[in-house]
């Protein structure tokens, strides 16, 4: 029997727990967890404030203290984990209830996730300066907006979280401008021709996209009035700050190997440097079959992975991660963009000799009367000839082409055996050359 011991639990470390109590009766699960709440579905978060849930808030969770309890963990929420000894195996944690504890392990798995990036701007300690990261978060964005006086928000960064917030805010009746250094939105998951779609349904739907400018000061008397960016001056309410997130890793710093970025590098059974020491989720490294080495892909998909591989190691039953390729996919105002793998210039960074074939299609035979444009680009290495990527988009739900590419990199597919892939055929799914057939076919 091994005392095991979580820190953290949302979608990794509840993962990890309940891996470990439904198959390893045998030993004690011990789980701290600085939040009051477990398992929160964050990426529900813009469609909570967008009103396009039922429920509200508390159907983003799939688990919570009380079921983990019930299935045998003893679990300590709103607890601070303060030092870890690596060497003597203790855990110093802090909260109301206990005080100062001394906890023991045998085995410890780290899930303690992503922080805020909180860029250092003047004005960013103004009221209705808001992150938003965690449920209390969208709690207090949601009862600031049902308060009135918010009539205009401003949302810094056009990535995934961005550009779903943009939507909720304009859903719920307010002016919106997307903000943002780079020159697209969505450009660390897609090549400009697939950002640029996502621009312009963003402007179609009267969404104020002010890209190439850098957020200089945010600026108020006590509460946010205006923000100064490098190219204007405008009014505004509310400031979202979602410029990315960092690995939170503090308590590893100088005993655990760190990545680039400081995310604990683990190896294919999520174990880090030091031995009895696991690390998943967004605090973690993975092992991304794209670049075939490990890299940092914050997902909650790869969370839930690792969490399940980490739980099996610590139990004894050997197990490794096949590997991740980062697939991911938006849909905003009905317009869908997927992707995974490498985009064409993260592909060439890494060191490719990129190749690029791309098609656009109706998704249906024209005799059919209902029909949606579907635009494809695979991504693959010239040499090898390597599927490396795919991005896709249409209003047409084709979110299932993301995992058979997924598959095709993890096992190093080519663009030639694609080509000539059996995909079936009925008008009422596709056409008879398929989009990712004439893709591979028109390959160079």
């Amino acid at each position: 029997m091994s005392k095991i011991v979580v820190v953290g639990a949302n979608h990794a470390g509840t993962a990890a727990i309940n891996t470990m109590l439904d198959n390893y009766s045998g030993n004690e699960v011990v789980v701290l967890e600085r939040n009051f709440n477990t398992s929160f579905l964050g990426c529900g978060m813009a469609l909570w404030i967008g009103d396009q849930i039922q429920g509200g808030g508390e159907g983003l969770f799939y688990s919570s203290p009380e079921q983990l309890r019930e299935k045998g963990a003893k679990v300590s929420i709103n607890t601070e984990v303060e030092k870890i000894d690596f060497d003597k195996k203790i855990i110093y944690y802090s909260n109301k209830e206990d005080g100062k504890v001394e906890e023991s392990y045998d085995k410890l798995i780290l899930a303690t996730g992503s922080l805020p990036i909180i860029p250092p701007i003047p004005g960013r300690e103004l009221e209705n300066v808001q992150q938003v990261k965690l449920y209390q978060d969208a709690q207090a964005v949601i009862e600031k907006l049902e308060l009135g006086g918010i009539n205009h928000v401003t949302v810094v960064g056009s990535g995934y979280i961005g550009v779903e917030l943009a939507e909720a805010f304009k859903r719920k009746g307010k002016e919106v401008a997307l903000l943002d250094i780079a020159d697209g939105c969505l450009t660390g998951y897609y090549d400009p021709e697939f950002s640029n779609l996502m621009k312009q349904n963003l402007i179609d739907n009267g969404i104020d996209c002010k890209f190439g400018q850098a957020l200089e000061e945010i600026k108020g008397d006590k509460k946010v009035e205006a923000v100064k960016t490098s190219n204007e001056e405008f009014a505004t309410d509310m400031v979202i700050l979602c410029v990315g997130f960092r690995p939170n890793t503090e308590l590893g710093k100088g005993k655990l190997e760190q990545f680039k970025n400081g995310a604990y590098i683990v190896n294919k059974k999520q174990e880090t440097s030091v031995k009895d020491v696991y690390a998943i989720g967004d605090c973690a490294t993975v092992y991304d079959n794209a670049v075939d080495g490990i890299n940092y892909i914050a997902l909650a998909t790869n969370a839930v992975r690792s969490g399940i591989i980490a739980a099996h190691n610590a139990c004894g039953t050997a197990i490794e991660s096949i590997g991740v390729q980062g697939s991911n996919g938006i849909s905003i105002y009905g317009l869908h963009l997927i992707s995974t793998g490498l985009t064409a210039e993260k592909a060439a960074k890494f060191g490719y000799e990129v190749e690029t074939t791309s098609f656009e299609d109706n998704q249906r035979p024209e005799f059919m009367k209902e029909n949606d444009i579907v635009k494809i680009k695979i991504v693959y290495d010239k040499k090898t000839r390597r599927v490396l990527g795919m991005q896709c988009a249409s209003r047409y739900d084709m979110s299932m082409v993301n995992h058979m590419f997924s598959l095709a990199i993890q096992e190093h597919v080519t663009i030639d055996r694609i080509a000539l892939l059996d995909i079936f055929f009925l008008p009422h799914f596709n056409k008879p050359y398929n989009y990712i057939t004439m893709a591979a076919l028109t390959a160079k």
